[in-house]
């Protein structure tokens, strides 16, 4: 727990968020980036007030960051939500966040791996069983496992607000026909409704990461926008329609090690679909991928 006694109106202004306060932080503390968990700290106030707006915190809010770093973003959810909990996994920065964070009695900092942390306990010991606003400023080589383990997991998440890879976040928001349609695309939205808030270029990081982000919010479904019988055996037939984006979905579909359907079985079930027998995968929308695994389900 970080808490700290301190006026309120202190409390509740940011100390963090510029390259000077960010080197200055890092200095006192001789902190060494660790190139295996990705980190890139946010040195723009401008892009951290736009993510705060983006997430919609409000002040009952309870707050899930992923990544919290030295506690810039911290801060900032802090001042909007009722309550953050900070999952960070570098050892070496949590003396940084007892420090950044010494004010704000309204935040919890846990040096743990988010994907091994039980999300569903925390909302429920956090917010009653509530469902959390998911905050992060996510690395790169890790983003669509933790996003994928938060929707297949099934945890009280009401929206996920992230910095990712711009790339990433155009995959999540692409349509059937685009270049950049895959497997992560339906597989966000089958969950959530994507949209991008806003581009990021590099030198708002310290240090400077090679590519350009984005600030994407996924807005989590009640239900999923289309029903399906075996949601298991769809995203199997997702992943093999897309393994082989050059193939025909009917090659895919057999050449695949996780199905187990006859080459008349899927042909006969892309006929039923209303389908040439050349279509492929990346030209189907979600509800066709539904229509097909509620079809095959049935051979």
């Amino acid at each position: 727990m970080v808490s700290g006694i301190i006026e309120e109106d202190e409390m509740k202004q940011p100390t963090l968020g510029n390259p000077q306060e960010t080197i200055a932080v890092l200095q006192k503390y001789n902190f060494v980036f660790q190139k295996k968990f990705g980190q890139n700290f946010l040195i723009d106030t401008h892009v951290l007030d736009k993510i705060i707006r983006a997430a919609g915190i409000e002040e009952n809010d309870c707050v899930l960051e992923i990544g919290p770093g030295i506690g810039t973003m911290t801060q900032y959810l802090a001042c909007a939500a009722r309550r953050v909990v900070a999952v960070e996994i570098d050892r070496a920065l949590i003396p940084i966040l007892e420090d950044t964070l010494g004010g704000y009695d309204n935040v919890r900092v846990i040096n743990d791996d988010v994907l091994k942390v039980d999300i569903a306990a925390l909302a429920e010991d956090e917010n009653g069983g509530q469902p959390l606003k998911v905050v992060a400023n996510l690395p790169y080589y890790i983003t669509t496992p933790i996003i994928m383990g938060l929707f297949e997991n099934h945890v009280p998440v009401k929206s996920i607000t992230v910095m990712v890879q711009k790339e990433v976040a155009d995959r999540m928001q692409a349509g059937p026909g685009r270049k950049d349609y895959g497997a992560l695309s339906l597989a966000v939205q089958y969950y959530a409704r994507p949209y991008v808030v806003a581009n990021v270029p590099p030198n708002c990081f310290m240090p400077r990461p090679k590519v350009g982000s984005a600030v994407i919010r996924l807005d989590r479904y009640e239900e999923p926008p289309v029903k399906v019988r075996d949601e298991k055996l769809m995203f199997r037939i997702i992943r093999a329609s897309f393994n082989q984006r050059r193939k025909t979905l009917a090659n895919g579909l057999k050449n695949s090690q996780e199905l187990d359907f006859t080459k008349e079985e899927i042909e006969n079930a892309i006929a039923c679909l209303g389908r040439e027998p050349g279509v492929r995968g990346e030209t189907l929308t979600l509800e066709e991928f539904a229509k097909l695994s509620d079809i095959l389900s049935e051979s």
